[in-house]
């Protein structure tokens, strides 16, 4: 068993040299019981060190003395060593031990949150992602982690360089879970309801064998964004599992509730509904989104009138979706107006609101840079698609699995030409093959 100052002084010595690292590997973890052991000694060693030339036995040290509860004194100093760490660690050293990478990277955020100072991993948390992942579109054990500091430091924009990122390579499904849950509540403080509706739809749609308490979750606040951004729920696509199909609105039926109150489109009547479930949505800590969900009952029966009439005045508006005034009116139609959720003019003069088409050609030079945009979009995921299924077909798990599963008897086992034509005679010679099969 080595001691610290002998194991600092083989750091030194072995992290110049890229072939003496994985010496150096084994060493640290030959030592890992003595450096839990020497925690109070070890901060004078750390700084000893070039996080940038000495990463992996860096790192070693740091997980270390972060191992215990961390004293007030020291909580600076951990901030201190780990911040420095992982702006000028080096990639190809971390990368032998991505484990202990992450649980450090867990740790400072379990600490800053513990501290009600969540903003302060923002930027290191994001500088990690990119130093452990080997592409963009891995989801590393970090991104739950990145997001949700976003979300309780309530810097929402700080999570969308991050959750642009196309995903195709996930390693844990909870980190999937979690990361689409935590994303569609960034999109929801955002008010990119589109953007949210597409996180939680991942969640709800995602494969499960059992039902898990993030897929509820997501589920309620699915339907509530549904119905602010929609006016009703989508059904469930076809691949969504069937224990999600089966079991998610028995536990959600609070709000399975709420969307059939909503299609009635009568607002006291939810009004009446939200007051007499107010501790439920309040215990999920809904309660703002149901409060949305409200307020757009009025613009989705403002858009059912241009349905109908092609003028009408702002009293009448008013009358019909239950608002206290003609001014009230005027202002929804206004704000509809500018969100473009309508296409409609107001006459001041006689308080008269004229409905009419929607203006869009789909000739301009934006939209035809948008369709562009899309289509080049959908060609690439087909690319990615298609280098997958490639990837899979040659996968020796997938093969042996599927020759485990492959019919007794395969296509070539049979003669390819009826027996009636090799024989002359007139004896049913073909194989009646069932259009399921697989081969």
């Amino acid at each position: 068993m080595e001691t610290v100052e002998a194991l600092v002084a083989h750091i030194q010595g072995l992290s110049g040299n890229p072939d003496e690292v994985s010496h150096l590997h084994s060493l640290l973890k030959q030592s890992e019981e003595t450096l839990r052991l020497q925690v109070s000694r070890l901060a004078p060693f750390i700084k000893e060190l070039d996080p940038a030339i000495h990463s992996l036995g860096y790192l070693y040290l740091l997980d270390a003395y972060s191992s215990g509860p961390i004293s007030g004194e020291h909580i600076s100093s951990f901030h201190g060593y780990f911040v420095g760490f992982i702006n000028s660690c080096s990639i190809e050293q971390i990368r032998l031990v991505s484990e202990k990478f992450i649980s450090l990277c867990k740790r400072y955020k379990d600490q800053v949150i513990q501290q009600h100072v969540p903003i302060q991993a923002v930027v290191p948390l994001r500088t990690a992602i990119r130093k452990i992942q080997s592409s963009s579109e891995q989801l590393t054990s970090l991104h739950p982690d990145f997001i949700l500091v976003c979300l309780l430091s309530k810097y929402y924009k700080a999570a969308i360089s991050i959750l642009d990122d196309d995903v195709f390579e996930i390693d844990q499904p909870k980190d999937f879970f979690l990361y689409c849950y935590y994303g569609g509540m960034i999109y929801i403080g955002l008010k990119q309801f589109p953007k949210a509706l597409e996180c939680l739809h991942n969640v709800v749609t995602a494969p499960m064998s059992a039902i898990n308490s993030i897929a509820v979750e997501a589920y309620k606040k699915y339907v509530l964004v549904s119905l602010t951004h929609l006016g009703q729920i989508s059904t469930f696509p076809k691949y969504t599992s069937s224990t999600a199909q089966r079991n998610l609105r028995n536990f959600a039926q609070p709000y399975v509730d709420l969307a059939n109150c909503y299609s009635n489109g009568k607002f006291s009547e939810l009004e009446e509904f939200i007051q007499a479930n107010l501790e439920k949505f309040q215990a999920d800590n809904n309660l703002g989104l149901v409060k949305q969900v409200l307020s757009s009952l009025y613009k989705r029966n403002i858009q059912r009138l241009t349905q109908t009439y092609l003028t009408l005045s702002l009293q009448d508006i008013a009358d019909t979706v239950q608002l206290s005034t003609s001014k009230d009116a005027e202002l929804r139609v206004l704000q509809m107006i500018q969100d473009g959720d309508i296409f409609a003019s107001i006459n001041q003069k006689d308080g008269m609101v004229s409905f009419h088409e929607d203006p869009e050609q789909y000739k301009t030079c934006k939209m035809i840079e948008h369709v562009d945009s899309s289509i080049q979009r959908m060609m690439a995921l087909s690319k990615k698609l298609t280098e997958i299924e490639e990837h899979i077909s040659c996968d020796p798990a997938y093969l042996s699995k599927i020759g485990r599963e492959r019919p007794r008897f395969d296509f070539d086992d049979f003669d390819s030409v009826p027996h009636k034509f090799l024989n002359g005679g007139e004896g049913n010679g073909f194989l009646l093959l069932d259009s399921s099969a697989q081969f």
